[in-house]
């Protein structure tokens, strides 16, 4: 693979000499990284993983048309990016080959908070060439997330996260920090992600659930989630379905999950 040696600016690659400019090659590795190759440097020559366009992906619509390449040495040998993007996609291979010919790879970190969006927003948008879409980016999530009541702080009401496969997420989370942006107190007691017993909650059930995934309808369709105790449990305590595809990846659409949630509340 050649190593491009040519500055970045506004998403196509400036030669030294004088040389005509092409399009940035960017190879994304991962669903994530795709909705953050897309949103950033949409006038990149851009190779997407393969489920770019699918149901739970938030810039499925603009991945109509686009590029698809299996995260593998061999398609970034044949595509020769000059920028990669990836959340977790990339074999050892693949990662070790890139970082031994010196191609700039941006990880998009596991971000707990809104902050640490903003912190992965700011990596990728830098990498690309591309703070001004970045910062764009950043403004509008923070203008699509629910406002804080101003004066004296209510108790604020506890709901439980819940996936279709009978997952709950705690403190160390986006999903919580989705629940604390829409107002809600987090009622999983462990921190991180964790299945749920059903017996427990047929016993002590919370007062209000958040769901997730649920409306991919072929996905965990026998999950912990979607059993029959827990559906009649549900009945009259859904503050609100989130969309899977503002769930799927920590990035600015999370203020969409927090808006959402605020506005079912």
């Amino acid at each position: 693979m050649r190593l491009a040696v040519a500055v970045l600016a506004g998403g196509v690659l400036l030669a030294p000499g004088g040389a005509e400019a092409r399009p940035l090659r960017v190879l994304s590795l991962d669903q994530c990284a795709d909705q953050y190759a897309l949103a950033l440097a949409p006038d990149a020559d851009l190779a997407l993983s393969p489920r770019a366009d699918d149901p739970d992906a938030w810039m499925r619509d603009a991945a109509v048309g686009r590029r698809r390449v299996r995260p593998t040495l061999e398609a970034a040998i044949a595509f020769q990016p000059d920028v990669v993007v990836r959340y977790w996609g990339g074999e050892p291979r693949l990662l070790a080959r890139l970082e031994a010919d010196g191609v700039r790879v941006l990880t998009i970190e596991d971000a707990t908070d809104f902050d640490g969006v903003r912190a992965d927003i700011r990596t990728v948008s830098k990498g690309l060439g591309a703070t001004k879409r970045g910062e764009a980016l950043i403004a509008r999530m923070n203008a699509t997330l629910p406002a804080r009541p101003i004066g004296e702080a209510a108790a604020k009401p506890r709901a439980l996260y819940l996936t279709a496969g009978g997952f709950t997420a705690g403190k160390g989370t986006l999903i919580d920090a989705i629940l604390s942006a829409a107002g809600f107190a987090n009622a999983a007691e462990a921190p991180y992600f964790a299945p749920v017993s059903i017996e427990r909650m047929v016993m002590f059930p919370p007062a209000r659930f958040v769901l997730g995934f649920f409306d991919q309808t072929r996905s965990d369709w026998r999950g912990a989630g979607r059993h029959p105790a827990l559906r009649r449990l549900m009945r009259g305590r859904v503050a609100a379905k989130l969309p899977s595809a503002a769930l799927t990846c920590p990035g600015w659409f999370a203020a969409d999950a927090a808006a959402t949630l605020k506005g079912g509340a």
